[in-house]
């Protein structure tokens, strides 16, 4: 859900006064671009695929990894797209800009890297069967069985300066739509995304850090959003947050901060994979500690309250100098989770300056 870092891909065509801003910027100069209906039925294969006549996409993925002797660490892969205009055309014609964020996560350090790319000359883009997603040497590629989702199995990788992983993914679970049968409205005026989950992972792999390959395994999340105006006028920030409970369930909940108290949407998830869309405001997310992260004042232990389903939770950072050094730069890492329902996830922070 991280709609600051289209941003960068938008100030690759656009000057910079058009960025001045900032988050409002998305809220807006949607003409001629698709907008998100209520009552569209998500429909797959084919949702697995790119959007090219909305102006934003990505396909996200953070996992929450152990190696044999219990150390945690945590790894993201996002695959963004933007449109400057809608549709797609062959070549350096084509309106469609991509870029590639992956991060690998410890204890002790935070290692981010990024790609960039123009679509139609075959160094980024999605592949609807087989499903691949890829941008330079990156990919999240599918290995499902025959009549299989695209989505239940799939492979992916990518390296940094000084990191590098691959990791398998298989889902146990359904895919889950998000808001209302996949119509997730992001503000009280109405802006809204099509929106989906594959929040059952189980994952396994090997990431290599210093030269040293480190097996792993744990659990997955990912999310594949599109839109063209998600965001209000008046809202600057992102604060969003997965959450695997030890129990089974799982939890999608993010706050949308505006000058006021923010606009806050949640799902609650069983572990059948059954989604309950949470009424907006259900959900309560709380600041409870703040940290100097690369010269910003940033929150690192929130607390989160979800009084219908009596979850009452704060989170831990793994790490709360996870900030993802990009040209667009944000705070992405895992955390563990403490309170009613323990367990672990990935917070996401945007806007933070």
């Amino acid at each position: 859900m991280s709609v600051r870092i289209i941003l960068l891909l938008l100030a690759l065509a656009w000057p910079a006064p058009a960025l001045a801003q900032g988050f409002a910027g998305l809220g807006s100069d949607a003409a001629g671009f698709a907008l998100p209906q209520r009552g569209a039925q998500l429909v797959f294969p084919r949702d697995h695929g790119a959007h090219p006549d909305y102006r934003i996409e990505w396909w996200y993925l953070t996992a929450n990894l152990e190696a044999a002797d219990g150390r945690s660490y945590g790894v993201q892969w996002t695959l963004f797209r933007t449109a400057l205009a809608p549709g797609e055309q062959q070549g350096w014609q084509s309106p469609q800009l991509w870029m590639g964020h992956a991060g690998l996560t410890t204890p002790e350090t935070h290692h981010s890297a990024e790609r960039l790319a123009r679509g139609g000359v075959g160094q980024a883009g999605v592949r609807l069967s087989p499903f691949a997603a890829t941008i330079d040497g990156w990919s999240m590629t599918s290995r499902a069985a025959p009549g299989a989702d695209e989505l239940s199995a799939v492979d992916i990788t990518a390296a940094g300066r000084d990191f590098f992983y691959v990791l398998a993914l298989d889902a146990e679970g359904p895919l889950v739509r998000q808001g209302e049968e996949g119509y997730s409205v992001k503000s009280a005026q109405g802006q809204a995304s099509h929106y989906y989950s594959q929040p059952f992972y189980r994952v396994s792999g090997a990431i290599t850090l210093g030269g040293k390959e480190i097996a792993v395994s744990g659990q997955a999340w990912f999310d594949h959003e599109w839109s063209s105006q998600p965001l209000g006028a008046d809202q600057t920030g992102w604060d969003w947050f997965s959450f695997h409970f030890a129990s089974g369930e799982k939890l999608m909940g993010f706050r949308l901060r505006d000058g006021g108290g923010g606009f806050t949407s949640a799902t609650w998830i069983n572990p059948d994979g059954r989604p309950e869309p949470q009424p907006p405001g259900a959900l309560s997310v709380t600041p409870l500690a703040w940290a100097e992260v690369k010269g910003r004042k940033v929150p690192v232990r929130w607390r989160v309250v979800l009084p219908g389903k009596g979850v009452d939770v704060t989170t831990r950072a793994l790490n709360e100098q996870s900030w993802m050094d990009t040209q667009v730069s944000y705070w992405e890492g895992p955390v563990f989770i403490e309170g009613s329902h323990p367990g672990r996830g990935y917070v996401e922070m945007t806007g933070y300056e």
